[in-house]
């Protein structure tokens, strides 16, 4: 089954701890929640963006988080938790599902929703998703649109600026030791199909060419270009080569720097656009915004 949403878990969180009238602890609830639903292994272990917790036990967390706002559960020491008398009366009821709905029968449940919304304005009933995952999901959207925009940005701009971009790109990657000065754009057409070269060592050994094609971003990589790169990467004795486009490559082309001896890395726009917002080339920091947790190591006595 597909993971639940941090309301749908509410039921069964509250379920397992009226099971038994002493504490568990907050990882013992989880296995137990995961056997109940029966999730795979692959959908526990998924991971926030953030890679800091897995989406389960995020979502577990608010689950709980909100049951004790409405005193169905309480915390009596870090990591434990265990159902109240309450919690127990409102499974007698035989509720199929407990959501924010079921919540607002309960005064202390209101009397914190109506601070929070006090607090933000802004506020509503939250969607399925918790606050970290609708920060990332807005964060992937932003990003998303981020990279189209510098798809149609660098497609607008000169064979010549692209050139220099990419090299800037590799160096800020770390190729050349990260020095500006050890990779360059060639600027001049019939190299050999290589338009820049980063210096892997201060002698030249051992160079990574490059080949940058500024296309149409719906049209993608005539395979003929790519072979071409290849061939162009034996004329200079090369053996690593990076072939960079703001439109796309066919499969036939992936299939083919697979069976070649040169080591060929394509590029296309979009894997572009994401490594340009990932090394901060081309882009700049708008705003920053912290998000807080509360620190349990100071909250002990």
């Amino acid at each position: 089954m597909s993971l639940p949403s941090f309301q749908q878990l509410m039921l069964p969180a509250l379920q397992t701890l009226s099971q038994r009238y002493d504490e568990i602890s907050i990882a013992g609830l989880e296995d137990e929640v995961v056997k109940t639903l029966r999730l795979s292994s692959e959908d526990r272990a998924r991971m926030l963006p953030s890679g800091n917790q897995t989406v389960f036990a995020n979502r577990l967390n608010w689950a709980r988080s909100y049951l004790s706002k409405a005193g169905l559960i309480e915390l009596p020491r870090r990591g434990y938790c265990r159902a109240t008398d309450r919690g127990r009366e409102l499974l007698a009821e035989g509720v199929n599902q407990i959501d924010l709905g079921v919540l607002e029968r309960f005064p202390e449940f209101n009397a914190w929703r109506g601070q929070q919304k006090a607090e933000q304005p802004m506020a509503q009933t939250p969607p399925p998703e918790c606050p970290e995952e609708m920060i990332a999901s807005t964060s992937e959207l932003l990003n998303s649109e981020l990279a189209r925009q510098i798809v149609e940005r660098v497609h607008s701009f000169s064979a010549g600026f692209f050139e220099r971009l990419i090299v800037d790109l590799l160096v800020r990657m770390g190729y050349g030791g990260g020095r500006q000065e050890m990779g360059r754009s060639l600027g001049r057409v019939g190299d050999g199909g290589v338009d820049g070269v980063i210096k892997e060592d201060e002698l030249g050994l051992d160079v990574v060419y490059v080949q940058a094609k500024r296309l149409d971003p719906d049209k993608g990589v005539p395979l003929r270009e790519v072979r071409d790169f290849v061939g162009g990467l034996e004329g200079h004795r090369a053996t690593k080569g990076v072939f960079v486009t703001t439109s796309y490559f066919p499969s036939t082309a992936y299939d083919f720097v697979t069976r070649v001896s040169k080591r060929v890395v394509l590029i296309d726009g979009g894997e572009l656009a994401n490594l340009m917002i990932r090394h901060r080339v081309g882009v700049r920091i708008k705003d920053t915004y912290e998000v807080k947790k509360i620190d349990e190591d100071y909250f002990v006595e």
